[in-house]
């Protein structure tokens, strides 16, 4: 057992596959004691394994699981108070998994309804709770929205678009009336898609829309939200001072919000490897919460009477904290600032008390904390990059080789900037390489040079855009913002020309097909693993991590799918997607399809041709992915519709020979025994749907089947002439 345990150190120095034989499964108690220190990191997986597993569920649980967490809690303890301290970790892991699931049922619970929103245009009032600059309008949050004079005010805040040429520039506080067309949150775009539904239910969000007129201000500001006149104020001036993608980076640098940057500025960043510098994180915080230490260390040091009677560090880490929570509370409370604020908290408390202030505990205490405040938030790209990234350079510290500190030590002019530039190097790669999983998952994208990009903005923007930007806001009460503002808009005019030179470069973004989500938390309980143990068997984690990367080719892309509205339908065909329409689309179904899909566009759907398994004609398309002896599908075209008039309808008969799908974007006439139909009146009831074309026939999955019962998905709408009220049906709704 000692020559196990000695071989974290090196010594001997056998390789992961002659330890894990000398292991045995009587000694890992004994490991797992040796580990006893590493054992509490393990509570916030755990809890975050409860938290998924509710929200993996297709019908909503009780609140038993949270009583349940605080029994095995209080077991868990009394272990522990016995001696048996390895039998009470494990119960533990037990509870913190029964309270995030259960936290999560609880918090689902006390949240109100979700909307049910009016179909037609009306006219909404409601007070300002926030403005957001867009590229070319304004976004309004409405609180108290009423849309009739007998209705209560709405229980959610509603987003408004105003027109692009509205005069009016409201402000937070003040009271609202605008004609408008409002709508739900978006329903996946495809079965297993991102859900933002789920995310505006657990938001507070009501549902959005987009004025037809002008806006009209029926009373003044009475009692603004927090903070939210001081970032529109911010904003306003950042922008009057730096016009163009400068300004809106700058003001995005400062108060969070990203919506006004134009398409191609964000898209040049993207690409780059550079947009985790838009959004507001524990970089922003750290150079923010520094600034702000050093600072106020220097003003103290300036006191000699001060200096010599008080520690400054302590003095200051406090005040420096204060600033952060400032800067914390501006720019929203976003996921990634809540954990480096409650990272830094613990760093502050530590100085104070003498321990040490940046450690694996801190990220442990401050992943249970943002998960308690919003445990919807671990599903977002936002959680898992941050604090995976995090975990990844805090093991690494960790884990820094012994030559180091000689090497740091030497007496050679070199020495430092190398180390300086080493660092940046390794920092950028270990990040990037712990965020690849999440951003795989989200986004079907690699930024292969993001690490050349980082080595050349990121101490652009701690060393001079930061800086300048704290000055500026510093400054504003007094109105001597200008100058430092300017200085601030340099510093982000190098920063785009670093991401539009490097997004130039050949292969600098690379489509490449999603990791599932059972693929991510594979690949993140291996870097959990990787990172959260000290002896060798830390190194197994490299086989899930691996699996979880690789778990792309396991997976098999649906053949077909077909949209909310049935207005598109795409086909995954052997010379690429290609797409069916009928009528005017939006971009956003087709975007999140491509990202899906891993491809970068698709190819439209012949009138008449032939294209990789789909030979299309003007009636009719058969669709046969697998040769002439496979399964196929039939889409259905409806006759072009006259000026005015509803689409004619298609028919079932004359298709069903040898068909294993109908489809069609109008309802089909009449039935082909039991071959199953997706047509306007199956997406109605059930949302989007996603087929896979099989030996044994079509495997059809809807969103609805994916999703199940929960309180943000819509329940299955009535049609028109079964309720007085309530969810209606199409307008031309024959029976199906």
């Amino acid at each position: 057992m000692s020559d196990l345990l000695d071989a974290r150190n090196g010594a001997p120095a056998w390789t992961l596959a002659a330890w894990w034989r000398r292991a045995t499964p009587a000694t890992i108690p004994l490991l797992l004691a040796e580990e006893w220190s590493r054992l509490p990191l393990w509570w916030p997986v755990a809890m975050a394994c409860g938290v998924l597993l509710y929200f993996s569920r297709t019908e909503e649980p009780g609140p038993a699981a949270l009583w349940l967490g605080i029994a095995l809690a209080g077991l868990a303890l009394l272990l522990g108070w016995r001696g048996r301290g390895l039998a009470g970790w494990g119960v533990s892991l037990a509870a913190c998994a029964c309270l995030g699931f259960g936290w999560c049922a609880w918090q689902a619970a006390q949240l109100p309804a979700p909307l049910v929103l009016p179909r037609t245009a009306l006219e909404v009032t409601g007070r300002v709770a926030a403005v957001e600059q867009l590229p070319t309008a304004l976004r309004v949050t409405l609180e108290g929205a009423r849309w009739s004079e007998e209705m209560p005010p709405a229980a959610r805040p509603i987003r408004l678009r105003l027109r692009d040429q509205d005069p009016l520039r409201p402000a937070p506080g003040e009271l609202l009336r605008v004609r408008a067309l409002l709508r739900p949150p978006s329903a996946p775009a495809y079965p297993g898609a991102w859900d933002f539904q789920r995310d505006a239910f657990f938001a507070g969000l009501g549902g959005s829309g987009f004025a037809l007129g002008p806006a009209e201000r029926l009373g003044e500001a009475v009692d603004p939200p927090a903070f939210a006149a001081t970032r529109r104020r911010i904003e306003d001036r950042v922008r009057a001072v730096l016009p163009g993608p400068e300004g809106a980076i700058a003001a995005a640098l400062i108060t969070g919000s990203q919506n006004a940057i134009p398409a191609p500025a964000m898209a040049a960043m993207r690409d780059s490897g550079l947009a985790h510098l838009l959004s507001v994180s524990g970089l922003h915080m750290a150079i923010v919460i520094g600034l702000g230490f050093g600072g106020l260390r220097f003003l103290i040091a300036l006191w000699p009477w001060l200096a010599l009677r008080v520690d400054g560090k302590r003095l200051a880490a406090p005040l420096g904290l204060a600033l952060g929570a400032g800067y914390l509370l501006l720019t929203g409370m976003q996921v990634p600032m809540l954990r480096s604020f409650a990272m830094a908290a613990l760093a502050v408390a530590g100085l104070l008390l003498g321990r040490r202030a940046l450690s694996l505990r801190a990220w442990g205490l401050a992943a249970l904390v943002v998960m308690a405040w919003q445990p919807a938030a671990l599903l977002g790209p936002s959680f898992q990059m941050s604090f995976s990234a995090v975990l990844a350079l805090l093991a690494m510290a960790e884990a820094r080789p012994a030559w180091l500190a000689g090497f740091r030590s030497g007496g050679e002019w070199w020495r430092r900037p190398a180390l300086v530039l080493g660092g940046l190097l390794l920092t950028s790669l270990v990040a990037g390489l712990a965020t690849m999983p999440a951003g795989l998952h989200h986004f079907g994208r690699l930024q292969l040079y993001g690490v050349a990009a980082n080595l050349l903005a990121v101490p652009l923007t701690s060393f001079w855009v930061m800086p300048a930007g704290l000055v500026a806001v510093l400054l504003l009460p007094l109105g001597l913002e200008a100058w430092p503002l300017a200085a601030m808009g340099w510093g982000v005019d190098g920063i785009l020309l670093i991401a539009r030179t490097v997004a130039a470069w050949p292969g600098a973004a690379l489509l490449a097909p999603p990791i599932p989500g059972w693929g991510l938390a594979l690949a993140s309980f291996g870097l959990v693993w990787l990172c959260l143990w000290r002896l060798p068997w830390r190194w197994l984690g490299l086989l899930p991590l691996a699996a979880g990367m690789a778990s792309a080719a396991l997976v098999t892309p649906p053949d077909i799918l077909v949209s909310a509205d049935a207005r598109l339908i795409a086909f995954r065909t052997t010379e690429g997607p290609v797409l069916a329409r009928a009528g005017a689309v939006t971009a956003f179904t087709r975007d999140s399809w491509l990202r899906g899909l891993g491809e970068a566009s698709f190819r439209e759907a012949p009138s008449r041709g032939a294209v990789g398994g789909l030979d299309c004609a003007p009636e009719a398309c058969r669709f046969a992915p697998h040769g002439a002896a496979g399964p196929v599908a039939v889409l259905l075209r409806a006759a072009p519709a006259r000026r005015g008039q509803a689409a004619p309808p298609v028919f079932a008969a004359g298709h069903c020979e040898g068909t294993a799908l109908l489809l069609s974007a109008e309802p089909i006439r009449g039935r082909c025994g039991a071959v199953p139909r997706l047509d306007r009146f199956a997406v109605w009831r059930d949302g989007a749907q996603a087929v896979w074309l099989t030996p044994a026939g079509a495997v059809v999955e809807s969103d609805r089947d994916r999703r199940g019962a929960r309180p943000w998905v819509p329940p299955p709408p009535v049609p028109r002439n079964a309720v007085s009220s309530g969810a209606a049906a199409p307008p031309d709704d024959p029976a199906p």
